[in-house]
């Protein structure tokens, strides 16, 4: 592409592709890119792991212990979790209880339907290997068949204090990964 195109002839779509490109060059040229990412990829990460949306899709019981966890004696809010109910405003799907075949599809719907980056936790051993009905024709043998799952919390039902710590252990994996790199290589 020319660096001085005919912009009433393009189209919006075409310029957008076009003036990312020029910016691409031009930061990967200036060498700006690294102390761009070096500045804001803490900050970004940071920001990140204070301020997750999970969708909570409470199918069992494990969504009663999601729901104590939002009570004040754990207060998750203070972690920085405010749980959601739209699959587009929302960063972690939390999925807890037993997944039939009959509601895969829908629930994997829901997971393309997450904005970027995005993350699954696997609460309880439902969701995890099929629970008590690994063996059933209907289950699903765990989530992780048909979504990727970042972190697992066992427990039939896993206590509060366990969705708090696999969130925590979220905020670790989230820290170690480079979610604000300002462009790529």
């Amino acid at each position: 592409m020319s660096a001085y195109p005919n912009a009433i002839a393009m189209s919006a779509k075409e310029f957008v592709e076009w003036s990312t490109n020029v910016m691409d060059d031009i930061v990967r040229a200036t060498g700006v890119k690294r102390g761009l990412d070096k500045v804001m990829d803490p900050l970004l990460n940071w920001g990140v792991r204070n301020s997750m949306y999970p969708l909570h899709f409470g199918i069992a019981c494990c969504a009663l212990e999601m729901a104590a966890c939002s009570g004040p004696r754990y207060d998750n809010e203070r972690l920085g979790l405010v749980f959601r109910s739209s699959p587009r405003q929302c960063d972690v799907l939390l999925v807890n209880g037993w997944v039939s075949k009959k509601l895969r599809p829908a629930l994997r719907r829901l997971y393309e339907e997450m904005p970027e980056p995005k993350w699954v936790i696997a609460m309880g051993e439902c969701a995890i290997s099929g629970g008590p009905w690994y063996d059933a024709y209907n289950v699903v043998q765990g989530v992780d068949t048909f979504i990727p799952v970042d972190v697992y919390i066992p427990g039939c039902p896993p206590r509060p204090e366990a969705l708090i710590d696999g969130f925590l252990r979220l905020h670790q994996k989230i820290k170690k990964s480079k979610i604000g790199t300002f462009m790529d290589d």
